[in-house]
This record gives structure tokens, C-alpha cells and sequence, in this order.
């Protein structure tokens, strides 16, 4: 017999991570045509911090995204990074960079003055241009002021870095301290269909809401969802998170023993919606996200399991043979 259920989860998710600080660096510099190049130390592993990171850089300096590249593949010469992890990067990454942007900007100002006769004060860099306020007619573009300066001797570069305002270590006397940048916030619902003769569990549909401050770049987090929910059936379902439970002897050798989900397991139907409420510490008032978009899926189809046979398993991986086992006990 197939019954079917619905469940229902809400998570928080911290963003950054305070324990012992969390710096993060950037650097960028103008070339001879006016592209730029953006230093950062953040490994890319997925979580689309490379487009994030122009996108953000495009924003501070007001020129088209295409017009930067990111380097963050030497450790021998990148700006200090703390890591990829705790959903830091576009947090903590980003606001190095606007105020590495920001430093550019200050710099092109004083470099652009005596050609366009001018205090760097009674200049505006926007629309990929250093322009006088009073008169925008008086301009040089990028590529003027990046001839300009490499081939006349000057290099331009600003550099940046970040850190969470607030106490790094705890209060001596209540041990209170911020334990993170930001919280970002998600729902899901999920509907499965359990076989009782089998212990099969089939997701069906998945229903979801972030709200993550500001969407940097909405594709990418359009995939980080639907990579997110595979993830949360493949640990609801099939994969043991920790690798050695419940002991060393359990180890997973091979993809042949650990099971992870393909596209096979998705459901059938899936919809999102992604909620903006800036935050105000977050570059241009974004959170992190990545990490959370798996989370909320796994107690939503402990919930509906519970909801289709009237039986909790309160462990995951929910096995065929957890299930069959729990409905054996329950009409025993």
C-alpha cells in the first residue's frame, strides 16, 4: 500500500562566523584598457562565489560585470581568506570588496584630477567614467585612466578588508558574545509517498522560501536550490552524513556504498520563492545562503513520513528498513 503525507520545516542559518575573528581581504587594480582585476583569496567549490564577487565589484565601481576577472587560485599571492564555509563568502568577501572598490575609486580620483583639471573632490566615477560633478561633459573613460596610468608609471590597485564589527572573545563575566554576521531564514513543505510493503520513500513535490537579505545573483541561487534539494532528500533518504556511523567498521568505500541522490530523485514538482530583506551589514545588504539550501528538506520528510504511516524516525538516513522495521513495531 502507497500513503502519502506532507511536512513542514522552518530553519535558521547563520551567516559568517565570529569564534576568532573573521577577515577576509580583496584587492583591485585597472589595466592598460580599463578592464580590472579583482584579487581574492575564497575558493570557489560551487557556491558561486566567483560570480558573486564581480557582481559586487561591478556594482561599487559602476562598470558592466564582463569588464572584471577574479583570480583566486595562488595562495602564494592572494589576499588573506579565512575560508569557504559557514556561508561567509558574499558576507564577508563582499564587503572586503566594496571597500577595496572603494579605495580604487579614491585613488583614480587623485590620478584623474590634473588631467581633467580638477580637486579629486569635484570628481564622480559612474557609467564607466571619471567625470568633473559640475560639468560631466569633462570625462575620461576607464580605458583613459588605465592607458594613462600604466604606461605613465602609476598602478593603480585598492585594497580592502573586512571584519565583523563586535567582540571577538566573550564577555569574562556572562561568557556572551555574537556568534555570527547575520541569520538568514527558510521554509519548506514537502509531500512523499511511502510504499509499506517496500519501505520506499518517494519525494514528490517540495515546496521552499528563502529569505537571504538580497539575491546577489538570482540564477545562481536558483541552482543553489535545486542542488540544496538534492542534497536534502540524499541525507533524508539514502546518504549517512557522518561517514562513520554507527561505527569506523561502517566506513563508505566507494560511491557504491554511499548513496547520493540524481536527478532520478527529484520531485516531481518543485517551487521556490527567494525573500529580500537587506540586511543592513551585508554588501548591498546580502546574507550567505548556500549551505541552508539543504537543510530544510530533511525534517519536512521526517515530518511527512510521520504524517503518511503515523510513525516518527527520528534518525536519517530513513531507510526502506527503518520504516518497515517502525510500522512492524507499531502493529505489533
Amino acid at each position: 500500500m502507497k500513503k502519502r503525507g506532507k511536512g513542514i520545516s522552518s530553519i535558521g542559518y547563520a551567516t559568517g562566523f565570529f569564534g576568532g575573528g573573521d577577515p577576509n581581504q580583496a584587492e583591485i587594480s585597472i589595466k592598460m584598457d580599463g578592464t580590472l582585476d579583482l584579487i581574492m583569496g575564497t575558493s570557489d567549490i560551487g557556491q558561486g562565489c566567483k560570480t558573486a564577487y564581480r557582481q559586487i565589484a561591478a556594482e561599487a565601481l559602476d562598470v558592466p560585470v564582463e569588464s572584471i576577472t577574479l583570480t583566486n587560485s595562488d595562495t602564494d599571492f592572494i589576499p588573506m581568506c579565512m575560508g569557504a564555509f559557514a556561508s561567509r563568502a558574499t558576507f564577508v568577501g563582499g564587503n572586503a570588496i566594496i571597500v577595496a572598490c572603494e579605495d580604487l575609486k579614491r585613488k583614480m580620483r587623485e590620478f584623474a584630477a590634473p588631467m581633467l583639471e580638477a580637486k579629486p573632490e569635484e570628481l564622480e566615477i559612474a557609467d564607466s567614467k571619471v567625470f568633473v560633478k559640475s560639468d560631466p561633459e569633462k570625462s575620461l573613460g576607464m580605458a583613459d585612466i588605465g592607458g594613462a596610468s600604466n604606461f605613465g608609471g602609476a598602478y593603480l590597485i585598492g585594497t580592502g578588508a573586512y571584519i565583523p564589527a563586535g567582540p571577538m572573545v566573550p564577555d569574562p563575566k556572562t561568557g556572551a558574545m555574537p556568534l555570527l554576521s547575520a541569520a538568514a531564514f527558510a521554509a519548506c513543505i514537502v509531500e512523499v509517498e511511502v510504499d509499506t510493503g517496500t519501505g520506499v520513500v518517494e519525494v514528490l513535490k517540495t515546496t521552499h522560501a528563502y529569505e537571504i537579505g538580497r539575491a546577489i545573483s538570482p540564477l545562481v541561487c536558483k541552482g543553489q536550490i535545486n542542488g540544496g534539494t538534492a542534497m536534502g532528500i540524499g541525507m533524508a533518504l539514502s546518504e549517512s552524513a557522518h561517514p562513520y556511523w554507527p561505527s569506523v567498521d561502517f566506513a563508505a568505500d566507494s560511491l557504491g556504498d554511499y548513496i547520493i541522490s540524481t536527478a532520478a530523485d527529484m520531485p516531481k514538482e518543485d517551487s521556490y520563492e527567494i525573500l529580500e530583506v537587506p540586511h543592513p551589514d551585508g554588501p548591498y545588504g546580502a546574507k550567505g545562503f548556500c549551505e541552508m539550501s539543504s537543510n530544510a528538506q530533511i525534517p519536512a520528510i521526517t515530518a511527512a513520513i510521520h504524517d503518511a504511516i503515523g510513525v516518527w524516525i527520528t534518525e536519517f538516513p530513513t531507510t526502506p528498513e527503518m520504516i518497515l522495521r517502525a510500522l512492524e513495531e507499531k502493529n505489533k
